[in-house]
């Protein structure tokens, strides 16, 4: 059954230029998808023809009562990526009717994107300082990098060692063009990354060839999953309760900004958006408890002309 997931992903590549970032998430959540149809369903299948209505049905009660992490979204592009590829399994005649055609999408929750306060987000940029290890520095360098820039977490990971020029404090981040802009990193940011770059990524990297920036302990360019483990390990450390994820540093950054007097419209353009209206969501976080905050090196009000 994990050949057709196979085949569907290759289709996906190759004749609609699906990007890399789109590809994983479209296996991780049909491989997923076939694992619990063969091992956990209440009738396992053999075979992608026995896949029906009900099949799809119990698996999405499944999500809902088991999976307490998943939110209404990430069920909703779980479905998605099944109709998906119902479509192509009866496209390829391995099952006879596109039933999932008429499935309905579950209702999306949107909720406010959930934003560090500055005593936290102090402590989580902190806390890899504790260690000098390679490792360390380079988490040190990828947190302060995330939360001074508001990168997103493909942006960041996609990073390579020719986009950072520290004579300039700057980093081009590309994002396959169509997000492309160039960030300045100064202060902090800039001296963890200096000293990651310095002292430690050549102890990481195992292929002198390797481009990446940030390095698994492998030597292999970091993946999503691996900056996930990174971030879930150091908010444990530190003791914060409320779930983090690497893109709660993007919103932090953005709300911090905003609580500081920074313009909609420049923190549209720092974080990459197309338009103002993404932007706007972040006014339901900002609590305006921030007066002095240091992002970038300087004073965050500095961004809207004060300092």
């Amino acid at each position: 059954m994990k050949q057709q997931v196979v085949e569907f992903l290759h289709v996906l590549t190759n004749d609609h230029g699906r990007s890399a970032n789109t590809i994983a998430a479209y296996r991780n959540d049909l491989n997923q998808f076939a694992a619990f149809m063969q091992h956990q369903a209440k009738r396992p299948l053999e075979s992608w023809r026995e896949l029906g209505p009900p099949a799809i049905e119990e698996y999405l009660e499944h999500l809902n009562k088991h999976e307490k992490d998943y939110t209404s979204a990430t069920v909703a592009r779980k479905l998605a990526a099944i109709k998906r590829f119902c479509e192509f399994l009866h496209t390829t005649g391995h099952i006879e009717t596109n039933f999932a055609k008429t499935m309905r999408l579950p209702k999306v929750t949107k909720n406010p994107p959930r934003a560090l306060c500055v005593a936290e987000i102090g402590k989580l940029l902190a806390e890899p300082a504790k260690s000098h290890s390679p490792q360390a520095l380079r988490d040190k360098a990828l947190l302060e990098t995330l939360y001074a820039t508001g990168m997103r977490v493909s942006e960041l990971i996609e990073l390579d060692v020719n986009d950072v020029d520290m004579t300039t404090g700057t980093i081009r981040c590309d994002a396959g063009g169509k997000h492309s802009r160039v960030l300045q990193i100064n202060g902090n940011a800039a001296s963890a990354l200096g000293r990651y770059l310095h002292e430690a990524r050549d102890q990481l990297v195992t292929n002198r060839n390797e481009s990446a920036l940030f390095l698994n302990h492998r030597g292999q360019r970091l993946t999503r999953q691996g900056l996930w483990l990174i971030i879930k390990r150091y908010v444990q450390q530190v003791g914060i309760e409320v779930p983090v994820t690497p893109h709660t540093l993007r919103h932090s950054f953005a709300a911090h900004l905003l609580d500081a007097g920074a313009a909609l419209r420049e923190i549209k353009e720092r974080l990459g958006y197309a338009h103002l209206s993404s932007t706007q969501v972040y006014q339901q976080v900002a609590d305006g408890a921030t007066n002095e905050l240091v992002i970038d090196g300087r004073p965050v009000v500095s961004v809207n002309g004060s300092h």
